[in-house]
Order: C-alpha cells, then structure tokens, then sequence
C-alpha cells in the first residue's frame, strides 16, 4: 500500500471511530444520567461521571414492578405475532412481484409504492380501525395500525428475489413439478435468509418501541399496555407527583426524580434490543446491502 492509501485508511478509521463515539458515548450517558440523584442533575445537569450515584430512579420503577412485567410479557407477545406476521404477509407479496410471469405486475408494483409517498391520514384511519374493524381495546391495536406491511420491506425483499435468487433454480424446480408454493417455501426462503432477518429485526424493532397504537386504540384496556406505553405513563405519574409538594414523597420519603425516571426508563427499554441485536446484525447488514443495491 503506498503513501496516499495509507492516509486514506488512517482517515477513514478516524472518521469511523468519530462516528463510533458518536454512538456510544449518548448511551453512556444516559446509563449514568438514570444512576446519579436528581439534585446532582438538578444542580449541575447532565454528566459521565456524576457528583453524587444514585438508585432512586430505579427504586421508584420497582414499586411498579408488576404492571413493568405485565408490560414486558405483552410487549414481547405483540413483536412476536407482529413481527411473524409482517415477515408473512410481506414475504407473500414480495415473491409474486419479483416474478415476471405475474399478471399486473406493474400495477401492483405502483400500488405498493404509492403507499411510501400517501396515506390516508390519522383521522380517517382511526375512523377505519375502530368503527369497521373494531380494534379498539383489544390486543390486534397492537398488532394491524400502521406496522403490519410496510411497502419500503416489500420493495427491498422483492429486490432480493429478483437479483439473488437465480431463474434457473426455479425453472428447474418447476420442470420437477414443483408448484409456487412449494418453490417459495423448500427453495426461495432457505436462500433468503438475510433479507428475512433483516425485515424481521426491523418489523420487530418498530413493534418494541410503538406506544402511538397503545395511545390512540387503548383507552379502557390498560392491561393490554406495552412496556412503552407504561412507562410513558409512569413518567406522566412521576412528573406530577414531583409537581405536586404535598405528594412528593414516596412510601419511604425518597423525593420522586422525575428527570432520573426518563433516563431509567429508556435504560429499561433498551436492555431487550442491546441484547438481541449482535445476533442479528450480520444478517441485518447483508440483507440491506443485497436487498437495497438495485431497484
């Protein structure tokens, strides 16, 4: 490698290594922001080692442990039927646009595509769901508004089938009788599995982290609330006990740290993703590469 290559990869793994602590450092931030006491952040705001370390953020979310539970279990039940069925229904879209041979190809197409550029609106939609589909304080509000299809995942998988899965292994599997069905579950879907992966970690991640569905369609039923919808509610508590002298105290006379509470609550939020994430990020990454390098 000569001189100006050497400079070049010196300045590309700085600049990588910005971008890193770019990443890194906010998270830092707020794990240690959620352990320091709420005066010290109150005082001298927001540091990465701070004045004084502190558990009462997480003591205050350990009076609500239960309803955190609860939460946890639906909000894991809603990514899982979620995700499995965007994976589903996307996938079953996908394979018949990237065939050419499909009538109205390029209609449907069009029709999927449109959808990334319109909408309906929030109002005619939630008309739509709660007075014909009558989802309103059951579990599908969790499930069917806004994240079961997405034509974005459409596009990029049938991209996938298109350029990565090869037209003769199909020809061949149909002179060997094979039906569409058969070919999209015993041979397409074993070659595809980056692009499954990466539709199921981004479906997944948008259900983790919806609480907009929970706000709109749960009005009675808060036991069907998700992790985010709770904990958004347990800020609302926090801010209005801290708001209020007289209710200030909690059980033990620990004033409520309603800024330490935010910071809590998105550690909390977070733990499940960080976790999951490193096992998924090699198909992650594969999968928007191939899927996304043509149209």
């Amino acid at each position: 490698m000569n001189i100006s290559g050497k400079r070049i990869g010196i300045f590309a793994n700085f600049v990588l290594a910005i971008l890193s602590l770019s990443c890194v450092l906010p998270l830092i931030l707020l794990v240690t922001s959620s352990l320091t006491a709420e005066g010290s952040l109150i005082k001298n705001g927001y540091a990465f080692i701070p004045e004084q370390w502190s558990l009462d953020a997480y003591r205050y979310l350990l009076y609500s442990h239960a309803q955190i539970l609860r939460a946890y279990q639906m909000t894991i039940l809603a990514t899982f039927v979620g995700t499995l069925s965007n994976v589903t229904i996307t996938t079953l879209l996908a394979y018949p646009l990237s065939r050419k041979s499909l009538p109205g190809r390029n209609f449907f197409s069009f029709a999927v595509f449109f959808t990334l550029l319109f909408n309906g609106g929030m109002v005619p939609s939630y008309l739509m769901w709660t007075q014909v589909f009558n989802i309103k304080d059951t579990f599908w509000a969790l499930i069917l508004p806004n994240l079961l299809m997405n034509g974005f995942g459409v596009i990029v998988m049938r991209t996938y089938f298109t350029t990565n899965i090869p037209g003769e292994i199909i020809e061949a599997a149909r002179i060997d009788g094979a039906g569409e069905t058969r070919t999209l579950i015993s041979i397409v879907l074993p070659l595809s599995k980056p692009i499954l992966s990466t539709i199921a970690l981004l479906s997944g991640l948008a259900y983790w982290n919806d609480w907009l569905n929970g706000l709109y369609y749960l009005v009675k039923r808060t036991d069907f609330y998700t992790i985010q919808n709770l904990l958004n509610r347990l800020i609302a508590s926090a801010d209005f006990i801290s708001n209020n002298a007289a209710n200030s105290a909690i059980l033990s006379g620990i004033t409520v740290p309603s800024i330490g509470v935010r910071m809590a609550i998105a550690v909390i939020a977070l733990i499940p993703i960080m976790i999951l994430y490193p096992f998924l990020q090699k198909g992650f990454v594969k999968g928007i590469v191939i899927g996304g390098v043509k149209g």
